[in-house]
């Protein structure tokens, strides 16, 4: 294949530029405003749809799970909810570092014989959910 030409500049000449228009007072049409419609709200099913995601759907704690969530079918927002509800009431967050929490004989059965895990950590509870 032959190599392609560049594309020759065009300049701009000052003996063909265009004279500038002076300006004359005309009467401005008057635009009409733009009347922008309301956002439709979500029908009920829409809305359903919605909050019916994955991580919404309850499922059942094991044993070691429901010492501290109970034994009803959560959803996983809500058993992460009540881990933290259940680390606060029993004053499990570490005093230096807020990030890290001391667990309890009961916690230990959930995250295996660790002294402290990570807040990051607390999703590894999923585990005992089915």
């Amino acid at each position: 294949m032959a190599a392609k030409k560049p594309a020759a500049k065009k300049t701009k000449c000052a003996s063909k530029a265009a004279p500038k228009k002076t300006a004359t007072k005309k009467t401005a049409a008057k635009k009409t405003p733009v009347k922008k419609t309301a956002a439709k709200k979500p029908t009920t099913k829409q809305a359903k749809a919605r909050t019916n995601s994955a991580f919404m759907v309850e499922l059942q704690p094991s044993a070691q799970l429901a010492e501290v969530v109970g034994s009803k079918p959560l959803p996983r927002t809500k058993v992460i909810s009540q881990i933290w509800d259940y680390v606060k009431k029993h004053g499990l967050q570490d005093t230096k570092d807020k990030r890290l929490i001391n667990l309890d004989d009961t916690l230990k059965t959930v995250y295996g014989n660790k002294k402290q895990i990570h807040m990051t950590e607390v999703s590894q509870a999923f585990k005992h959910l089915s």
